[in-house]
């Protein structure tokens, strides 16, 4: 990799200043942000690789295409280690994204004007989950289910309710802010009640599935999506997960009906990042997400922080800054100040507008591949803390990000590839 820099360097500087600052970046940077990760350096080479020169459109044995018999090859090895490692009948492993993993279930199964039922954006959801801005909003008849106002976790009889009443063709469950789990039985029941096809957005904690620290949707769901790049610590991407009588549909709605021809080098990159997560010390790297994720949160709320329903179960939770008098934007700038990145996120029922937002979204995953353990996540509350009180004190602010440049320097990220 130091070889290919040093090309750049010479070829075109511009790119290559670009490149060297997002890996300074990345190095001296604490990242909170729930939806990233560090990729370990065979993904990066993997996603690089000469695979990147190979049309190969339609799916093993019937491409359109000839020289396609290597790149069958890795597709199957990565359908069946994704189908291995989440115990499913059926797997796509083509979908650029999350969202058009997303996009390529909602044309297989729905017609639009169908009535969809998913979880309010500032409960939790996604935007391709029927946001008004996005295809998914335009398209279908979007029905929401949100927290409780009170406890702000997920009410199951109201959303019985909200089903019986509506009778969607689809229910979506997951989505990206939500930070307790989620009783995928009592979705099935639930769909199953009004004859709906039960999907789970897994994007989030697909790798807490794989390291068997998040229960599994794969028994009570008929599609599961996912992407590769979470907390799967994979290559950016997505894929789907189906009981075999939906899998004929689906493949044909990704491919011919959503993309073109699939990126090879990525569906490799992906097939090892499956097999690295059936590997214990993945297992042992999952559950400790879901550790710091809580010690963190923990820390925040016995320093006077709101956290959005009182904690997490999983890799991720939101804080709610209201009774800190800041905006999400604002805490985020003023953490982005100190090293520390995390995203302004809206919580339950936010007055405010999502360019602003009155939270944050804070997640472990990529601080937990640099190998942070709970005593650093209680140093980091603190950190965060004093950052957002003292957010006035320039003094203040510059100890805290001595701290966070010596805290990430004690855990070096992507050394070998430095130039």
């Amino acid at each position: 990799m130091k070889g290919y820099l040093e090309f750049l360097k010479r070829s075109d500087p511009e790119i290559y200043e670009a490149l060297i600052g997002e890996l300074n970046r990345e190095q001296a940077k604490i990242n909170l942000i729930a939806s990233e990760n560090y990729a370990p350096p065979v993904i990066l080479k993997i996603t690089g690789s000469l695979l990147t020169n190979k049309y190969a459109e339609g799916y093993p044995g019937k491409r359109y295409y000839s020289g396609c018999e290597f790149a069958d090859r890795v597709e199957e090895l990565a359908r069946n280690r994704a189908m291995g490692l989440f115990g499913s009948e059926h797997a796509n492993v083509q979908p650029h994204s999350g969202t058009q993993a997303n996009m390529s279930v909602y044309f297989s199964l729905l017609k639009p004007g169908d009535t969809i039922m998913t979880m309010d954006l500032s409960s939790g959801g996604h935007l391709s989950h029927g946001a008004k801005s996005n295809f998914s909003g335009k398209l279908y008849r979007v029905v929401h289910y949100g927290v409780n106002r009170e406890t702000e976790v997920l009410d199951y009889d109201e959303i019985r309710a909200i089903a019986e009443a509506e009778r969607p063709k689809l229910i979506v469950a997951g989505g990206s802010s939500y930070s307790r789990l989620i009783d995928f039985e009592k979705f099935r029941q639930i769909a199953d009640a009004v004859q709906a096809v039960l999907m789970v957005d897994m994007a989030h904690f697909s790798g807490l599935v794989a390291g068997e620290a998040h229960p599994s949707p794969i028994p009570f769901a008929d599609v599961v999506t996912s992407t590769t790049h979470k907390t799967l610590r994979g290559p950016r991407g997505g894929f789907i997960l189906a009981r075999a009588e939906h899998g004929e549909k689906i493949d044909a709605s990704v491919f011919p009906g959503v993309q073109g021809g699939p990126l090879m080098n990525v569906i490799a990159a992906k097939a090892v990042c499956f097999k690295e997560a059936t590997k214990p010390k993945f297992k042992r790297y999952a559950q400790e997400v879901v550790l710091n994720a809580r010690v963190l949160a923990d820390k925040l709320a016995s320093n006077g922080l709101r956290i959005v329903s009182g904690g997490t179960d999983t890799h991720l939770f939101v804080v709610d800054l209201r009774p800190m008098g800041i905006t999400g934007k604002e805490a985020q700038e003023i953490l982005d100040s100190v090293d520390i990145n995390v995203n302004m996120n809206e919580i339950p029922y936010d007055p405010a507008p999502p360019n602003i937002t009155n939270g944050i979204r804070i997640g472990t995953p990529a601080v937990t591949t640099r190998g942070m353990h709970p005593e650093h996540m209680d140093f980091l509350g603190d950190l965060i803390t004093t950052a957002l009180e003292k957010r006035h004190d320039a003094m203040a602010l510059a100890k805290v990000r001595s701290e966070v440049q010596g805290l990430a320097r004690s855990f070096p990220i992507y050394h070998e590839v430095s130039p």
